[in-house]
Protein backbone atom coordinates (compact mmCIF):
# COMPACT_ATOMS: atom_id res chain seq x y z
CA UNK A 1 0.00 0.00 0.00
CA UNK A 2 1.48 3.18 -1.36
CA UNK A 3 1.58 6.01 1.08
CA UNK A 4 -0.75 8.30 0.17
CA UNK A 5 -3.62 5.08 -0.25
CA UNK A 6 -2.44 4.65 3.79
CA UNK A 7 -3.02 8.51 4.40
CA UNK A 8 -6.58 8.37 2.58
CA UNK A 9 -7.18 5.03 4.30
CA UNK A 10 -6.31 6.99 8.23
CA UNK A 11 -8.48 9.56 7.63
CA UNK A 12 -11.47 7.31 6.21
CA UNK A 13 -11.27 5.19 9.72
CA UNK A 14 -10.91 8.77 11.64
CA UNK A 15 -13.73 10.43 9.82
CA UNK A 16 -15.97 6.93 10.54
CA UNK A 17 -15.53 6.76 14.36
CA UNK A 18 -16.54 10.70 14.22
CA UNK A 19 -19.73 10.27 12.40
CA UNK A 20 -20.51 7.35 14.79
CA UNK A 21 -20.06 8.95 17.39
CA UNK A 22 -22.11 12.06 16.60
CA UNK A 23 -24.87 9.50 15.47
CA UNK A 24 -24.63 7.96 19.31
CA UNK A 25 -24.80 11.53 20.67
CA UNK A 26 -28.44 11.98 18.70
CA UNK A 27 -29.98 8.72 19.59
CA UNK A 28 -28.79 9.55 23.08
CA UNK A 29 -31.66 10.93 25.17
CA UNK A 30 -31.94 14.46 25.02
CA UNK A 31 -30.91 16.76 28.16
CA UNK A 32 -34.10 16.91 30.56
CA UNK A 33 -34.72 19.50 33.34
CA UNK A 34 -33.33 18.73 36.29
CA UNK A 35 -34.85 18.68 39.63
CA UNK A 36 -35.37 22.42 41.13
CA UNK A 37 -36.21 21.22 44.26
CA UNK A 38 -32.61 20.00 44.79
CA UNK A 39 -29.02 22.09 45.01
CA UNK A 40 -28.38 22.90 41.69
CA UNK A 41 -24.73 21.66 41.33
CA UNK A 42 -22.39 23.86 39.02
CA UNK A 43 -20.81 22.45 35.63
CA UNK A 44 -17.32 21.49 36.40
CA UNK A 45 -15.89 24.33 33.59
CA UNK A 46 -18.07 26.45 36.52
CA UNK A 47 -16.11 25.28 39.32
CA UNK A 48 -12.96 25.60 38.24
CA UNK A 49 -13.55 29.33 37.77
CA UNK A 50 -15.36 29.23 41.39
CA UNK A 51 -12.21 27.96 42.93
CA UNK A 52 -10.18 30.60 41.34
CA UNK A 53 -12.33 33.39 42.13
CA UNK A 54 -11.93 31.86 46.05
CA UNK A 55 -8.20 31.77 45.67
CA UNK A 56 -7.33 34.93 43.63
CA UNK A 57 -9.73 37.76 42.61
CA UNK A 58 -7.28 39.08 40.34
CA UNK A 59 -7.42 35.99 38.26
CA UNK A 60 -11.19 36.18 38.35
CA UNK A 61 -10.90 39.56 36.59
CA UNK A 62 -9.12 38.23 33.89
CA UNK A 63 -12.76 36.06 32.60
CA UNK A 64 -14.17 39.07 32.29
CA UNK A 65 -16.16 38.75 28.53
CA UNK A 66 -17.00 42.43 27.44
CA UNK A 67 -18.70 43.52 24.41
CA UNK A 68 -19.18 46.54 22.80
CA UNK A 69 -22.43 48.37 20.33
CA UNK A 70 -21.69 51.52 18.66
CA UNK A 71 -25.78 52.20 17.62
CA UNK A 72 -26.36 55.43 15.84
CA UNK A 73 -29.18 56.60 14.80
CA UNK A 74 -32.76 57.22 16.98
CA UNK A 75 -32.40 55.29 19.57
CA UNK A 76 -35.43 53.72 21.18
CA UNK A 77 -34.03 53.63 25.49
CA UNK A 78 -37.43 51.76 26.50
CA UNK A 79 -37.43 49.24 23.53
CA UNK A 80 -33.75 48.65 24.35
CA UNK A 81 -34.03 48.16 28.28
CA UNK A 82 -37.03 46.03 27.64
CA UNK A 83 -35.21 44.01 25.24
CA UNK A 84 -31.90 43.07 27.27
CA UNK A 85 -34.02 42.35 30.62
CA UNK A 86 -36.70 40.12 28.61
CA UNK A 87 -32.70 38.51 27.63
CA UNK A 88 -31.89 37.77 31.06
CA UNK A 89 -35.99 36.30 31.79
CA UNK A 90 -35.25 33.92 28.86
CA UNK A 91 -31.73 32.77 30.38
CA UNK A 92 -31.40 31.64 33.90
CA UNK A 93 -27.47 31.91 33.35
CA UNK A 94 -27.79 35.78 33.32
CA UNK A 95 -29.92 35.40 36.65
CA UNK A 96 -27.42 33.26 38.48
CA UNK A 97 -25.20 33.65 41.34
CA UNK A 98 -22.66 31.10 43.03
CA UNK A 99 -23.33 30.06 46.74
CA UNK A 100 -20.30 28.13 48.36
CA UNK A 101 -22.34 26.11 50.92
CA UNK A 102 -19.66 24.07 52.95
CA UNK A 103 -16.39 24.22 50.43
CA UNK A 104 -19.53 22.84 47.44
CA UNK A 105 -20.99 25.55 45.37
CA UNK A 106 -24.55 25.72 44.28
CA UNK A 107 -26.38 27.89 41.65
CA UNK A 108 -29.00 30.23 42.78
CA UNK A 109 -31.10 31.60 40.13
CA UNK A 110 -32.91 34.55 40.88
CA UNK A 111 -36.71 35.28 39.61
CA UNK A 112 -37.58 35.57 35.90
CA UNK A 113 -38.47 39.52 36.60
CA UNK A 114 -35.17 40.31 37.81
CA UNK A 115 -34.04 42.19 34.84
CA UNK A 116 -30.54 42.77 33.36
CA UNK A 117 -28.19 45.39 35.46
CA UNK A 118 -28.61 48.38 33.27
CA UNK A 119 -26.63 52.30 33.81
CA UNK A 120 -26.43 55.12 31.86
CA UNK A 121 -23.72 58.11 31.53
CA UNK A 122 -24.20 60.89 29.46
CA UNK A 123 -20.96 62.77 27.80
CA UNK A 124 -22.80 65.44 25.90
CA UNK A 125 -21.52 67.84 28.03
CA UNK A 126 -18.18 67.23 27.40
CA UNK A 127 -16.57 69.08 23.91
CA UNK A 128 -17.51 66.38 20.91
CA UNK A 129 -13.37 66.20 20.19
CA UNK A 130 -13.38 64.30 23.89
CA UNK A 131 -15.80 62.01 24.00
CA UNK A 132 -14.39 59.40 22.35
CA UNK A 133 -12.04 59.39 25.08
CA UNK A 134 -14.51 59.72 27.48
CA UNK A 135 -16.72 56.38 26.43
CA UNK A 136 -13.73 54.25 25.84
CA UNK A 137 -12.59 55.11 29.42
CA UNK A 138 -15.99 54.17 30.30
CA UNK A 139 -15.67 51.04 28.19
CA UNK A 140 -12.21 50.34 30.03
CA UNK A 141 -13.62 50.68 33.85
CA UNK A 142 -16.44 48.39 32.87
CA UNK A 143 -14.16 45.71 31.59
CA UNK A 144 -12.17 46.35 34.93
CA UNK A 145 -14.87 46.67 37.79
CA UNK A 146 -15.07 43.37 39.77
CA UNK A 147 -18.14 40.64 40.22
CA UNK A 148 -19.24 39.22 42.95
CA UNK A 149 -20.14 35.76 41.88
CA UNK A 150 -22.17 35.15 45.37
CA UNK A 151 -24.15 37.93 45.15
CA UNK A 152 -24.49 38.59 41.35
CA UNK A 153 -25.38 39.96 39.14
CA UNK A 154 -22.68 38.74 36.24
CA UNK A 155 -24.03 40.65 33.61
CA UNK A 156 -24.47 44.24 33.24
CA UNK A 157 -24.84 46.52 30.68
CA UNK A 158 -24.05 50.75 30.65
CA UNK A 159 -25.25 52.84 27.64
CA UNK A 160 -22.67 55.81 27.05
CA UNK A 161 -24.78 58.62 25.26
CA UNK A 162 -22.11 60.53 22.77
CA UNK A 163 -24.36 62.38 21.03
CA UNK A 164 -28.79 62.30 20.19
CA UNK A 165 -27.92 60.30 17.81
CA UNK A 166 -25.15 57.97 18.93
CA UNK A 167 -24.44 55.54 21.55
CA UNK A 168 -21.98 52.83 23.00
CA UNK A 169 -23.66 49.92 24.54
CA UNK A 170 -20.93 48.05 26.63
CA UNK A 171 -22.35 44.62 28.22
CA UNK A 172 -19.89 42.96 30.41
CA UNK A 173 -20.33 38.91 31.11
CA UNK A 174 -18.10 36.82 33.90
CA UNK A 175 -17.07 33.77 32.17
CA UNK A 176 -18.61 31.72 34.41
CA UNK A 177 -21.76 32.78 32.87
CA UNK A 178 -21.07 33.00 29.33
CA UNK A 179 -18.61 32.57 26.52
CA UNK A 180 -17.40 33.59 22.91
CA UNK A 181 -20.28 31.37 21.63
CA UNK A 182 -22.78 33.29 24.18
CA UNK A 183 -22.20 36.79 23.31
CA UNK A 184 -23.26 36.24 19.45
CA UNK A 185 -26.56 34.36 20.87
CA UNK A 186 -26.80 37.76 23.57
CA UNK A 187 -26.23 40.27 20.53
CA UNK A 188 -28.62 38.49 18.31
CA UNK A 189 -31.28 37.50 20.75
CA UNK A 190 -30.97 42.00 21.90
CA UNK A 191 -31.92 42.49 18.18
CA UNK A 192 -34.45 40.90 17.18
CA UNK A 193 -36.14 41.80 20.61
CA UNK A 194 -35.13 45.47 19.68
CA UNK A 195 -36.95 45.50 16.78
CA UNK A 196 -40.07 44.12 17.67
CA UNK A 197 -39.88 46.31 20.70
CA UNK A 198 -39.28 49.38 19.07
CA UNK A 199 -42.40 48.64 16.89
CA UNK A 200 -45.03 47.57 19.68
CA UNK A 201 -44.96 44.04 18.83
CA UNK A 202 -44.54 41.07 21.19
CA UNK A 203 -41.41 38.80 22.19
CA UNK A 204 -40.79 36.93 18.83
CA UNK A 205 -38.00 34.90 19.99
CA UNK A 206 -39.49 30.62 20.43
CA UNK A 207 -39.34 29.34 24.09
CA UNK A 208 -35.80 27.93 25.05
CA UNK A 209 -35.89 23.77 25.59
CA UNK A 210 -33.93 24.09 28.58
CA UNK A 211 -31.33 26.14 30.93
CA UNK A 212 -28.10 25.92 31.64
CA UNK A 213 -28.87 24.41 35.17
CA UNK A 214 -30.68 21.52 33.40
CA UNK A 215 -27.29 20.91 31.49
CA UNK A 216 -24.91 21.46 34.58
CA UNK A 217 -27.04 18.18 36.33
CA UNK A 218 -27.12 16.27 32.86
CA UNK A 219 -23.15 16.63 32.89
CA UNK A 220 -22.67 15.65 36.09
CA UNK A 221 -25.15 12.89 35.53
CA UNK A 222 -23.93 11.27 32.22
CA UNK A 223 -20.32 11.75 32.93
CA UNK A 224 -19.92 8.80 34.89
CA UNK A 225 -18.26 5.09 34.83
CA UNK A 226 -17.30 3.88 31.33
CA UNK A 227 -17.95 7.41 29.17
CA UNK A 228 -15.72 9.33 31.63
CA UNK A 229 -13.25 6.09 32.03
CA UNK A 230 -12.81 5.82 28.35
CA UNK A 231 -12.21 9.56 28.09
CA UNK A 232 -9.99 9.86 30.67
CA UNK A 233 -7.63 7.10 29.68
CA UNK A 234 -7.24 8.92 25.92
CA UNK A 235 -6.29 12.06 27.95
CA UNK A 236 -4.03 10.11 30.04
CA UNK A 237 -2.05 8.63 27.20
CA UNK A 238 -1.90 11.39 24.94
CA UNK A 239 -0.23 13.52 27.49
CA UNK A 240 1.89 10.74 29.80
CA UNK A 241 5.88 12.80 29.84
CA UNK A 242 4.82 16.08 28.22
CA UNK A 243 6.90 18.44 29.53
CA UNK A 244 4.85 21.13 32.24
CA UNK A 245 6.31 23.80 31.52
CA UNK A 246 6.85 25.74 27.78
CA UNK A 247 10.21 27.69 28.35
CA UNK A 248 9.99 30.97 26.10
CA UNK A 249 12.60 33.35 26.33
CA UNK A 250 11.19 35.85 28.11
CA UNK A 251 12.04 39.35 29.34
CA UNK A 252 11.96 39.19 32.81
CA UNK A 253 11.74 35.84 35.34
CA UNK A 254 8.58 34.30 35.57
CA UNK A 255 6.95 35.92 38.91
CA UNK A 256 6.69 33.95 41.65
CA UNK A 257 2.47 34.63 41.69
CA UNK A 258 0.82 35.73 38.16
CA UNK A 259 -0.68 38.94 38.14
CA UNK A 260 -2.35 38.31 34.72
CA UNK A 261 -1.40 41.47 33.28
CA UNK A 262 -2.12 41.75 29.68
CA UNK A 263 -0.99 43.95 26.26
CA UNK A 264 -2.60 42.75 22.65
CA UNK A 265 -1.36 43.31 19.28
CA UNK A 266 -3.43 43.00 16.18
CA UNK A 267 -1.96 41.93 12.79
CA UNK A 268 -2.62 40.63 9.62
CA UNK A 269 -1.42 38.23 6.65
CA UNK A 270 -1.86 39.25 2.72
CA UNK A 271 -3.95 38.12 0.92
CA UNK A 272 -1.95 36.03 -1.00
CA UNK A 273 -0.09 34.63 1.89
CA UNK A 274 -3.57 33.43 3.17
CA UNK A 275 -4.49 31.91 0.11
CA UNK A 276 -1.34 29.71 0.16
CA UNK A 277 -1.97 28.35 3.61
CA UNK A 278 -5.39 27.20 2.48
CA UNK A 279 -4.19 25.74 -0.24
CA UNK A 280 -1.75 23.85 2.43
CA UNK A 281 -4.08 22.85 4.41
CA UNK A 282 -6.22 21.25 1.91
CA UNK A 283 -3.53 19.02 -0.49
CA UNK A 284 -3.07 17.25 3.19
CA UNK A 285 -6.78 17.57 4.20
CA UNK A 286 -6.31 19.35 6.99
CA UNK A 287 -8.45 22.85 7.69
CA UNK A 288 -7.11 26.21 8.36
CA UNK A 289 -7.18 25.74 12.30
CA UNK A 290 -5.04 22.42 11.79
CA UNK A 291 -2.31 24.19 9.46
CA UNK A 292 -2.01 27.78 11.47
CA UNK A 293 -1.62 26.18 14.40
CA UNK A 294 0.96 23.43 13.19
CA UNK A 295 2.77 26.71 12.41
CA UNK A 296 2.18 28.40 15.72
CA UNK A 297 3.41 25.23 17.25
CA UNK A 298 6.57 24.88 14.85
CA UNK A 299 6.89 28.68 15.76
CA UNK A 300 7.08 28.18 19.76
CA UNK A 301 9.42 24.70 19.21
CA UNK A 302 11.89 26.97 17.71
CA UNK A 303 12.05 29.84 19.81
CA UNK A 304 11.75 27.60 23.07
CA UNK A 305 14.48 25.05 21.86
CA UNK A 306 11.83 22.13 22.77
CA UNK A 307 10.75 19.63 20.27
CA UNK A 308 7.87 18.48 22.87
CA UNK A 309 5.09 21.02 24.02
CA UNK A 310 1.67 21.38 24.64
CA UNK A 311 -0.12 23.78 23.13
CA UNK A 312 -4.12 24.45 24.12
CA UNK A 313 -7.24 25.06 22.34
CA UNK A 314 -10.35 26.48 23.12
CA UNK A 315 -13.86 24.43 21.58
CA UNK A 316 -17.36 25.67 21.41
CA UNK A 317 -18.54 22.24 22.92
CA UNK A 318 -21.98 22.71 21.93
CA UNK A 319 -22.57 19.63 20.31
CA UNK A 320 -26.41 18.72 21.22
CA UNK A 321 -29.26 20.81 19.72
CA UNK A 322 -30.58 21.75 23.04
CA UNK A 323 -27.42 23.81 23.93
CA UNK A 324 -27.12 25.89 20.97
CA UNK A 325 -29.29 28.81 21.81
CA UNK A 326 -28.60 28.98 25.34
CA UNK A 327 -26.05 31.43 26.79
CA UNK A 328 -23.85 29.73 29.62
CA UNK A 329 -20.35 28.52 29.98
CA UNK A 330 -20.08 25.54 27.40
CA UNK A 331 -16.55 26.08 26.00
CA UNK A 332 -14.10 23.56 26.90
CA UNK A 333 -10.12 23.59 26.79
CA UNK A 334 -8.10 20.97 25.17
CA UNK A 335 -4.77 20.33 25.48
CA UNK A 336 -2.78 18.82 21.94
CA UNK A 337 0.27 17.93 22.52
CA UNK A 338 2.95 18.35 19.33
CA UNK A 339 6.49 17.08 18.95
CA UNK A 340 9.03 18.01 16.48
CA UNK A 341 10.56 14.98 14.82
CA UNK A 342 14.08 15.44 13.78
CA UNK A 343 13.49 14.84 9.87
CA UNK A 344 9.89 16.26 9.57
CA UNK A 345 8.81 18.18 7.12
CA UNK A 346 6.08 20.66 6.65
CA UNK A 347 3.72 17.94 5.45
CA UNK A 348 4.55 15.36 8.13
CA UNK A 349 3.86 17.96 10.94
CA UNK A 350 0.49 19.01 9.46
CA UNK A 351 -0.46 15.56 8.93
CA UNK A 352 0.22 14.78 12.61
CA UNK A 353 -1.72 17.87 13.98
CA UNK A 354 -4.68 17.17 11.74
CA UNK A 355 -4.59 13.64 13.28
CA UNK A 356 -3.90 14.59 16.70
CA UNK A 357 -6.95 17.43 16.55
CA UNK A 358 -9.15 14.84 15.02
CA UNK A 359 -8.76 12.18 17.90
CA UNK A 360 -8.72 15.08 20.29
CA UNK A 361 -12.22 15.99 19.25
CA UNK A 362 -13.50 12.38 19.48
CA UNK A 363 -12.49 13.30 23.38
CA UNK A 364 -14.04 16.38 23.68
CA UNK A 365 -16.84 16.09 26.32
CA UNK A 366 -14.07 15.67 28.88
CA UNK A 367 -14.16 18.76 31.22
CA UNK A 368 -10.75 20.26 30.41
CA UNK A 369 -11.08 20.54 34.77
CA UNK A 370 -11.29 16.33 34.66
CA UNK A 371 -7.99 16.08 32.86
CA UNK A 372 -6.20 18.18 35.40
CA UNK A 373 -7.83 16.62 38.03
CA UNK A 374 -6.76 12.35 35.86
CA UNK A 375 -2.97 13.51 35.27
CA UNK A 376 -2.49 15.70 39.01
CA UNK A 377 0.45 17.68 36.92
CA UNK A 378 2.32 19.69 39.69
CA UNK A 379 0.47 22.73 40.69
CA UNK A 380 2.48 26.22 40.55
CA UNK A 381 0.94 30.17 41.11
CA UNK A 382 3.63 30.62 38.60
CA UNK A 383 1.99 29.32 35.87
CA UNK A 384 -1.00 27.30 34.59
CA UNK A 385 -1.06 23.80 34.18
CA UNK A 386 -0.58 21.51 31.04
CA UNK A 387 -0.25 24.51 29.08
CA UNK A 388 0.73 28.24 29.17
CA UNK A 389 0.25 29.03 24.99
CA UNK A 390 -3.18 29.22 23.31
CA UNK A 391 -4.24 28.96 20.41
CA UNK A 392 -8.00 29.59 18.72
CA UNK A 393 -9.40 30.23 15.24
CA UNK A 394 -12.80 32.04 15.57
CA UNK A 395 -15.42 30.79 12.92
CA UNK A 396 -18.10 32.98 14.20
CA UNK A 397 -19.45 35.14 11.48
CA UNK A 398 -17.77 38.97 11.95
CA UNK A 399 -20.09 41.37 13.80
CA UNK A 400 -20.33 43.49 11.04
CA UNK A 401 -23.60 46.00 10.79
CA UNK A 402 -26.59 45.50 11.69
CA UNK A 403 -29.20 47.59 10.01
CA UNK A 404 -32.53 47.91 12.75
CA UNK A 405 -35.86 50.70 12.89
CA UNK A 406 -34.09 53.93 13.10
CA UNK A 407 -30.77 52.19 14.10
CA UNK A 408 -27.52 50.80 13.11
CA UNK A 409 -25.74 48.71 15.13
CA UNK A 410 -21.97 47.65 14.36
CA UNK A 411 -19.94 45.47 16.98
CA UNK A 412 -16.22 47.34 18.13
CA UNK A 413 -13.28 45.63 19.61
CA UNK A 414 -11.98 46.37 22.75
CA UNK A 415 -8.74 46.17 23.89
CA UNK A 416 -8.26 44.24 26.77
CA UNK A 417 -5.42 44.60 29.86
CA UNK A 418 -5.54 40.96 31.31
CA UNK A 419 -4.64 37.66 29.78
CA UNK A 420 -5.27 34.05 31.40
CA UNK A 421 -1.49 33.08 29.75
CA UNK A 422 1.60 33.81 28.68
CA UNK A 423 0.67 33.96 25.12
CA UNK A 424 -3.00 33.47 23.25
CA UNK A 425 -3.17 33.63 19.46
CA UNK A 426 -6.63 33.69 18.21
CA UNK A 427 -7.19 33.86 14.48
CA UNK A 428 -10.01 34.72 12.03
CA UNK A 429 -11.11 34.13 8.46
CA UNK A 430 -12.74 36.51 6.76
CA UNK A 431 -12.94 34.86 3.47
CA UNK A 432 -10.09 36.41 1.92
CA UNK A 433 -7.09 36.97 4.80
CA UNK A 434 -6.39 35.82 8.20
CA UNK A 435 -5.98 38.20 10.81
CA UNK A 436 -5.16 37.81 14.38
CA UNK A 437 -4.99 38.69 18.17
CA UNK A 438 -2.59 38.14 20.10
CA UNK A 439 -2.50 38.55 23.94
CA UNK A 440 0.67 38.53 26.04
CA UNK A 441 1.29 38.46 29.61
CA UNK A 442 3.16 42.15 29.93
CA UNK A 443 4.89 40.40 33.96
CA UNK A 444 7.03 38.22 30.83
CA UNK A 445 7.36 40.05 27.75
CA UNK A 446 7.91 43.58 26.39
CA UNK A 447 5.54 44.72 23.29
CA UNK A 448 8.86 44.91 21.15
CA UNK A 449 9.78 41.52 21.89
CA UNK A 450 5.59 39.94 20.87
CA UNK A 451 5.77 42.08 17.69
CA UNK A 452 9.18 40.35 16.90
CA UNK A 453 7.73 37.03 17.09
CA UNK A 454 4.69 37.84 14.68
CA UNK A 455 7.34 38.53 12.50
CA UNK A 456 8.96 35.53 12.51
CA UNK A 457 5.51 34.07 12.31
CA UNK A 458 5.15 35.25 9.37
CA UNK A 459 8.27 34.42 7.90
CA UNK A 460 7.67 30.96 8.79
CA UNK A 461 4.34 30.52 7.56
CA UNK A 462 5.71 31.73 3.87
CA UNK A 463 8.36 29.51 4.20
CA UNK A 464 5.85 26.36 5.30
CA UNK A 465 3.68 27.52 2.25
CA UNK A 466 6.63 27.82 -0.08
CA UNK A 467 7.97 24.55 0.57
CA UNK A 468 6.00 21.47 2.29
CA UNK A 469 8.68 19.02 1.51
CA UNK A 470 11.17 21.25 3.31
CA UNK A 471 12.62 19.89 6.57
CA UNK A 472 11.56 21.90 9.62
CA UNK A 473 14.52 22.52 10.91
CA UNK A 474 15.52 24.20 8.08
CA UNK A 475 12.86 26.82 7.87
CA UNK A 476 13.83 30.20 8.04
CA UNK A 477 12.13 32.75 11.50
CA UNK A 478 14.27 35.49 11.01
CA UNK A 479 13.22 38.42 8.14
CA UNK A 480 16.18 39.28 5.87
CA UNK A 481 16.40 42.68 8.05
CA UNK A 482 16.72 40.83 11.16
CA UNK A 483 19.50 38.30 9.91
CA UNK A 484 21.58 40.72 8.87
CA UNK A 485 21.38 42.57 12.06
CA UNK A 486 22.20 39.19 14.08
CA UNK A 487 25.01 38.29 11.89
CA UNK A 488 26.80 41.61 10.50
CA UNK A 489 25.02 44.61 12.62
CA UNK A 490 25.58 43.11 16.19
CA UNK A 491 29.62 42.19 14.42
CA UNK A 492 30.87 45.17 13.99
CA UNK A 493 34.59 44.52 12.40
CA UNK A 494 36.12 47.90 11.91
CA UNK A 495 36.37 48.09 15.65
CA UNK A 496 39.98 47.35 16.92
CA UNK A 497 40.52 45.47 20.25
CA UNK A 498 43.58 45.63 22.01
CA UNK A 499 45.33 42.25 21.09
CA UNK A 500 47.29 42.32 24.77
CA UNK A 501 44.00 41.30 27.01
CA UNK A 502 42.36 37.91 27.06
CA UNK A 503 38.59 38.22 26.05
CA UNK A 504 37.05 37.43 29.48
CA UNK A 505 38.82 40.88 30.41
CA UNK A 506 37.57 42.37 27.71
CA UNK A 507 34.06 41.68 28.73
CA UNK A 508 35.35 43.07 31.97
CA UNK A 509 36.00 46.02 30.66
Amino acid sequence: MNKKSLEQLQNEIILQRLQKRMKAQAAAARIGPADRGSPLPLSFAQQRLWFLDQLDPAASAAYHMPAALRLTGSLDKRALKAALDRVAARHESLRTAFAGGDGQPVQCIGPADQGFAFAESDLRHLPAAEREAAAATAGSEEIAAPFDLARGPLARARLVCLDDDDHMLFITQHHIVSDGWSVGVLVRELSTLYRAFSQGMPDPLPALEIQYADYSAWQRERLRDTVLQTQTDYWKRHLDGAPALLELPTDRPRPAVQSHAGGLLRFALSDELSARLRALGQRHGATVFMTLFAAWSLLLSRVSGQRDLVVGTAMANRQRPEVEPLIGFFANTLALRVTIGDDATVADLVRQVRDSTLQAHEHQDLPFEQVVDALKPARSTSYSPLFQVMFSMNNSPAGGELALPGLTIRQVDLARDTTQFDLNLSMKDDGAAFTGDLHYASDLFDEASVQRLLGRFEVLLAAMAAGEDAPLAGLPVMSEQERELVLNGFNDRSTAYDSEQLIHQLFEA
